[in-house]
């Protein structure tokens, strides 16, 4: 049976501590609905209704596209040991990128990575539990490092894939990636 709550306790953040993935879903007011996996430690709690994650260069930015236009989020996080649960987290997202105000005391937090794009901050209205039951049981085999490998050998081309594959969304909307002020984030991944 589903629960609803109003914030993130010492419970559910131990929960979401021992996750190594979770799903980050958007969508725009039209168009498609975009569900993203995501994992390499990049979620933080920072306090009972605010969130962190760090987001990485990938195929797309559809959730920087969702995120600029209309700001809903949901965060997905699913056990897949004994003990079953599925956790949903809704809230309302912005964009931090690197040379806003915030970007350093935020950055901390998280591995340095290659291929660092932004990181999402959302506030949460609400969390909903459900049992699970349907999910199955699995063992982390191994992370896996083929991103970060991509990553570092993009260097300085990083920009151009930007250009070339992150600054809209695949229904057209700008995702306002800066591509400016990013000196030393390569230094330290």
């Amino acid at each position: 049976m589903s629960r609803f709550y109003d914030k993130i306790d010492q419970t559910f953040s131990e929960f979401i501590d021992k996750q190594k993935m979770f799903l980050v879903a958007t969508a725009p007011l039209n168009g498609r609905v975009n569900v993203s996996p995501k994992g390499m430690d990049t979620f933080r709690v920072l306090s009972p209704t605010r969130i962190a994650y760090l987001d990485v260069t990938g195929s797309g930015n559809e959730t920087a596209a969702h995120v600029c236009e209309n700001g809903r989020i949901t965060f997905m996080f699913m056990s897949f040991g004994k003990q079953p649960m599925i956790l949903r987290l809704y809230g309302t997202a912005e964009i931090v990128q690197p040379g806003d105000a915030s970007w350093d005391e935020l950055y901390a937090l998280f591995p340095k990575l290659p291929g660092v794009r932004q990181i999402f901050v959302a506030d949460i209205a609400s969390l909903q539990t459900s049992c699970g039951f349907g999910i199955p049981e699995y063992e982390l085999k191994k992370e896996r490092t083929t991103l970060n490998q991509w990553a570092r050998a993009q260097g300085e081309s990083m920009v151009d894939y930007w250009v070339d594959h992150n600054l809209e969304s695949i229904d057209g909307l700008p995702t306002n990636l800066n591509l400016e002020g990013r000196e030393g984030l390569e230094a330290d991944a």
